[in-house]
Parts: structure tokens; sequence; C-alpha cells
């Protein structure tokens, strides 16, 4: 499939506060998509809004989640109920002089689509690309779903229609005059950080890190 090397500027998707800060092109988007594993998700059922987290895997142009049969938000979306779904990343606290101008550096995406189940026999491959976004190489690691954990899981593919990033970077912006006062200001960075992995209680002491998780955590391990 050919992937859209930039989404359209529509009235849904575009940026209309500090519009300088947007960002429309595939590669920006899909950078910050690829960066996360945990998106918002925003629907509207009989007019009462909801936005629920879930664990999404990006595969193209497509968003895949998952929860269990019964879910709501997912048999709901499975009608073509119109998506909104949003990924963001915080960088860092930019302290300025003045309350006002205090602000984040930040990336995030705006997404647009809507929702359709996806096949049985194309399940297992969903739930792939949802395990390798929250950790590369795990799937080749673990036993996969069987027919019955198949059975129970509801998954969702959603293709993205409209799109859109907003991106902040750089130091605080006070008024003029605020530049003389005695004010300490700048930027915190912020990051996610990863910890030493914790063995489960029932695991054989002589078992060793799996590659997916030596490859995640070994700069606390060296």
């Amino acid at each position: 499939m050919q992937l859209p090397e930039n989404f359209q500027k529509t009235t849904r998707n575009a940026v209309k506060r500090l519009p300088a800060r947007g960002h429309y092109d595939q590669e920006t988007i899909y950078q910050i998509l690829d960066a996360g594993f945990i998106c918002h998700v925003g629907f509207v059922i009989d007019q009462q809004p909801y936005v629920i987290p879930n664990a999404y895997g990006r595969e193209g142009n497509t968003l895949y989640l998952h929860g269990a049969i019964g879910n709501r938000m997912l048999n709901q979306l499975a009608y073509g109920l119109p998506v909104c779904i949003t990924v963001t990343h915080t960088d860092g606290l930019v302290l300025a002089r003045s309350a006002f101008h205090h602000s984040f550096n930040y990336r995030s995406a705006v997404l647009f689509g809507t929702g359709r189940l996806v096949a049985e026999e194309k399940k297992e491959h969903a739930l792939k690309v949802i395990t390798e976004q929250i950790l590369k190489g795990r799937w080749d690691e673990v036993r996969t779903p069987n027919p019955q954990e198949l059975k129970v899981t509801k998954v969702l593919a959603v293709t993205i229609e409209d799109a859109s990033a907003k991106i902040r970077t750089g130091g605080p912006k006070d008024d003029e005059e605020d530049y003389a006062l005695p004010i300490w200001a700048g930027v915190v960075p912020l990051q996610t950080t990863i910890g030493q992995a914790i063995p489960d209680a029932a695991l054989d002491p002589a078992m060793s890190l799996p590659p997916s998780v030596r490859k995640l955590t070994e700069p606390v391990n060296s």
C-alpha cells in the first residue's frame, strides 16, 4: 500500500492555535506514533463523549486496537463510528519568568478515521503488531494466542484518514519587559526511563533475560 507523503490539511485536522507548530507530513506523524504504544481514543455515543486509553500498534497507515470481546468502545467503533486518536510525548517543562508564559516542550499527533473489525484469520497478525509496538522482538519469545484466547479478543483497525502533528521545542518566550526580572527561567527536560527488569517470583532463577528485554534494559544492566 502506498503511504501518503503528506496528509491533506482539512477543517478537522488543521492546527489552528500556533499553526507554525503544525506538521502534516507522514514521516513526522509516524515517528511520533512509533515512539509510543499508548493512545487515547475519543468518540461519541448518544451525544456523550468518551476518551479511553488503549494500547495500539501501527502498520502502515493503520492503527490496531484490541480488547475483550465485550469491550464497549470496540463494539461501538466496529460500526464505523468516527474516531479521534491522540498520542502525546512530553519532552520538557518550559519555565518562564511569568506564570502566563509557562509551557511544555512536546510532540503530539492527532488522527481521524473510522474503525472496522479485523477478520478472525487476521487477528493474530494484528495482535503481533500491537505486541511488537510495545516491545520489539517479544512476540517470537512467547506462547502465541490459542483459539480460545483469540475468540474472546476483539481487534479493531483504524485507517488514518486525516492527521496532524504539533511540536514545541526551545526555551521560554517571555514578554520583553520581563527579561529584566530576577527570576530563573529555562527548560527542565523530561524523559521516560527504563528500570531494572524484575523477574516473576515463579521464574526459574537460572533463566536469563530474553533478547527483547535485554535490549530494552541494556543501559540499566551494563
